[in-house]
C-alpha cells in the first residue's frame, strides 16, 4: 500500500489554479487526506479572491480527498510548531497539515519550501 498523500494550503491552492509543479499531485489526489483546518483556509482564500462561496466549496469537495477533522493531539502539535514557524509565513492550515501527516505517517506535498526547515518526521515534496 502506498503512503498516505497530505496536501496542505499552498499545494491545494496550486492545484486549483494550476500552477507550475501541481501536475505531480494527480496521482496521489485520490488517496489524499486534507485537514479540516487546510480545508477551511483554502475556503476562504478562494472568497478573498473574489470566487463565489457555492461554487468554491463545490470546487473543494469535487477534490474527493478524505477531510480529517482536527484531533486534539495534532491541535498540540500546531501549537508547538507555531513558534518554530514564526518567522516562515507558515499558516495555521499548512501546520495543521503537518501535524496530520506526523499523525498518519504520510508525505505532505506543499508548494512553501519553509516546511522543511522546521523539525518534523515526515517526507515533504516540494512542489515545481
Amino acid at each position: 500500500m502506498a503512503k498516505p498523500a497530505v496536501l496542505d494550503a499552498s499545494a491545494l491552492l496550486a492545484l486549483l489554479y494550476r500552477e507550475p509543479g501541481s501536475g505531480i499531485l494527480a496521482p496521489v489526489l485520490p488517496d489524499a487526506l486534507l485537514s479540516t483546518a487546510t480545508l477551511a483556509e483554502v475556503h476562504a482564500r478562494l472568497l478573498l479572491k473574489g470566487v463565489d462561496a457555492g461554487f468554491a466549496w463545490s470546487r473543494l469537495l469535487a477534490l474527493a480527498c478524505e477531510v480529517c477533522p482536527l484531533t486534539a493531539e495534532q491541535a498540540r502539535r500546531v501549537g508547538e510548531l507555531l513558534p518554530q514557524s514564526e518567522f516562515s509565513g507558515l499558516s495555521m492550515g499548512t501546520l495543521a497539515a503537518l501535524a496530520l501527516a506526523e499523525e498518519r505517517r504520510a508525505t505532505v506535498y506543499t508548494a512553501d519550501t519553509a516546511c522543511k526547515r522546521l523539525p518534523l518526521n515526515v517526507e515533504i515534496v516540494v512542489l515545481g
